[in-house]
């Protein structure tokens, strides 16, 4: 493949870019420079990535990512984060999926996606989060927001045309203002998407002689409206209050068509599928922070209310062509997904004066979803409806204790949940689903410090991970006459017991980590004999085990800066279900390269890959990622940036497994091949901030 001739053509476009927008800006006389007062500024170049005992840390504001349009492509450049196929799913290697953290306020997907990138100031990978950040998850990504702390305003307004196989545009406005004790912030995007998927799995039923194989293409026509706004009141030196509202209305329109080939003993079809779809998803989310210092206890008390709304209204008409005949109609398919909800919480913070601190607390969650399903079959001449009612109610009080003694910073913490969970049809007295179960959750973390160079940190965790809400709804996506995308109602959660040790030395580190995994979700198939219909779904399998090797080496030479994580991964999942092959180690390695060139000009160039995945039921395919970018700030006013990504065409994930004696190899093509640019205006400054936020919510990212 020939890559010169397009990066030219990128070089080009950029610097034409560059020079109109260099020669619009008013230029100042000559004899009026000397007249005016100068002003002297001190500049120190910030790295852009910074380790601390293997936590990584991002300084998005000063590098050329505050350009990347989208926060989810945004934590795909970033080491160790891995995105899925779909871009529905966040997890770190070695790690699973994390909690997301916006300054102090838990959130999930969604609210990812409700974000400005423009706004972010740093993104921090946790891998050993302490009791505080709640018993789910095994790692945070904590994203702090650029605030102000000073009378100011700022606003950024933003324009990215992006080339992929269809043409993407990206307009956003981002806003703060602060005057005395009232700080408002506020942001509005609007998307035009036009996103190409393709994928196709192969598939063996060998009890009934079946073999089958689909390849299917999506092409979308997307509209993203996201929106956002917050005010944060300062009543005094100690307490405040804020009020936030975020949300995300999305309006997809796309048709799908499926190539299906399917023998069934004699019997042999070569079916075409064509689907006309609409879809609807809206969120919204908002809540309320109080937080006060009790003097008279020496006690900080924060008290927060959050309620949350997700939406979802997926239209399809399918109709199928058996053998080149003729387009016939076969189902009308009409589902709704609705979800509620509500969360309470109160926190205390008492520190002691040898500088110990004691956190302790409570939390209540309810939430209450409804699945409404409604397909006509034409073939059959018939309609089935139902609606799907889903209750969870979680309890949970915590204390942790944290503090020095000597050289070894310590923080122990304990946390207890109940989880009442009931799920039934609304035409049925007796529930589908009734679970009540409590759990401990103990944390504990442990930092010695051998001199100023050296440290080893010891931890433990026992964490918890749910399910989302939809996929324990009823709600079911047609691909071909014998495949669907389903869901299940009787997933549980994964309990996960995590313990690991860091060796850091300066700004280096080696991590060593252990862990096992109770009831971890993973694919599944499910077939029905009776109507020859396979359903792919997910399931809770028995265990899951490995351990994690991990290098992080930073180097830095002149206008040099180099980033470097290595991960030697094993990880062994076993289900009496499926079929095991091998658990081999493999290696994931990710390196970003920055230049600072002259004339304000940087370039990075970043790559990503893992060898080849055997993870006993599972074996995944190698993969290498190269990305580029080339940033020029121009004046006080203007930014410029170009990316070309994943610029050999290599963002393909192929899994292969066997489990209930069904065998199948599946292909995921992502339309990631991309020319983007990206024009910025800023006007204001924005200062260090004292808008606070925190998490009310435990359960935000399962809302979708």
């Amino acid at each position: 493949m020939n890559v010169y001739l397009p990066l030219k053509l990128l070089i080009a476009l950029l610097l034409f870019c560059l020079s109109v927008i260099a020669n619009a800006q008013n230029e100042t006389p000559k004899d009026s420079i000397s007249k005016e007062l100068k002003e002297v500024v001190i500049m120190q170049n910030k790295k852009t990535f910074t380790n601390s005992n293997g936590n990584i840390k991002v300084d998005v504001a000063n590098s050329v990512y505050d350009a990347v349009p989208d926060p989810v492509e945004l934590l795909s450049k970033l080491p160790l984060v891995q995105v899925s196929a779909d871009r529905e799913n966040i997890s770190i290697v070695g790690k699973g999926n994390p909690l997301i953290y916006i300054d102090n306020q838990k959130v999930g997907m969604n609210d990812l996606n409700a974000l400005a990138v423009s706004d972010i100031k740093t993104i921090e990978v946790i891998q050993n989060p302490s009791s505080k950040y709640e018993a789910e998850g095994r790692a945070v990504i904590l994203i702090t927001r650029k605030l102000s702390k000073k009378d100011s305003f700022k606003t950024d307004i933003t324009e990215t045309a992006s080339f992929k196989k269809n043409f993407n545009n990206y307009l956003g406005f981002n806003s703060s203002f602060k005057k005395g004790k009232l700080e408002w912030k506020a942001n509005f995007n609007y998307n035009r998407r036009n996103p190409w998927e393709n994928h196709s799995i192969e598939y063996q039923i060998p009890e009934a002689n079946i073999v089958s194989d689909y390849d299917v293409t999506a092409v979308s026509k997307v509209k993203d409206y996201i929106f956002g706004g917050g005010l944060f009141y300062k009543i005094n030196e100690e307490d405040y209050i804020s009020v936030n509202i975020n949300g995300k209305m999305r309006n997809d329109t796309f048709d799908i068509n499926t190539f299906t080939f399917n023998q069934n003993q004699n019997d042999i079809n070569n079916v075409f599928t064509f689907s006309d779809n609409s879809s609807d998803k809206n969120f919204i989310n908002s809540f309320i922070n109080y937080s006060k210092k009790i003097k008279a206890i020496d006690t900080k008390l924060f008290v927060g209310l959050q309620g949350s709304n997700f939406n979802q209204h997926l239209w399809s008409l399918v109709q199928n062509n058996y053998n080149n005949t003729e387009l016939e109609l076969s189902q009308n398919r009409d589902q709704k997904f609705n979800v509620d909800v509500f969360s309470g919480r109160i926190d205390l913070e008492k520190k002691f004066k040898n500088e110990m601190i004691w956190e302790y607390g409570g939390l209540y969650s309810g939430a209450k979803s409804k699945s409404n399903y409604d397909v006509f079959d034409y073939d059959k001449n018939d309609n089935t409806i139902f609606d799907y009612n889903f209750k969870e109610a979680n309890t949970a009080a915590y204390s942790q204790l944290s503090g020095k003694i000597k050289k070894v910073d310590f923080s122990v913490g304990l946390r207890i949940e109940n989880t009442n969970v009931t799920g039934k049809y609304s035409t049925e007295n007796t529930a589908l689903v009734d679970k009540n179960y409590t759990n401990l959750f103990p944390k504990a973390q442990f930092s010695f410090s051998i001199d100023s160079t050296k440290n080893i940190n010891v931890d433990y965790s026992k964490s918890i991970s749910r399910p989302n809400y939809s996929s324990l709804s009823m709600i079911a996506t047609y691909i071909n006459p014998y495949f669907i995308y389903g869901s299940n109602i009787n997933l549980g959660p994964t309990f996960i017991d995590v313990i690991s040790t860091t060796f850091q030395y300066h700004d280096k580190s080696l991590k060593l980590t252990l862990y096992q995994n109770k009831n971890p979700i993973y694919q599944d198939f499910v077939f029905n004999d009776q109507t020859n219909v396979l359903t792919f779904t997910e399931k809770n399998f028995q265990k899951e085990s490995g351990y994690n090797i991990e290098f992080t080496l930073p180097f830095q030479y002149k206008i040099w800066t180099n980033t470097n994580s290595l991960v030697f991964a094993t990880n062994k999942i076993v289900d009496e279900s499926a079929l095991f092959n091998s658990s081999k180690t493999y290696l994931y390695y990710y390196s970003n390269n920055t230049f600072n060139l002259p004339k304000d000009f940087t370039f990075v160039l970043s790559f990503w890959g893992a060898t080849k995945q055997k993870e006993g039921v599972f074996e995944r395919n190698a993969k290498l990622i190269f990305d580029m970018s080339l940033a020029k700030k121009l004046g006080k006013n203007w930014n410029c940036t170009l990316n070309y990504n994943d610029v050999f065409k290599n963002t393909r994930y192929v899994e292969r497994f066997t489990i209930n004696s069904i065998g199948s190899r599946a292909r995921y093509l992502v339309d990631a091949n991309e020319i983007s640019i990206t024009l910025r205006y800023s006007f204001g400054k924005i200062k260090d901030s004292e808008f606070k936020q925190k998490s009310v919510n435990e359960s935000e990212n399962r809302i979708r």
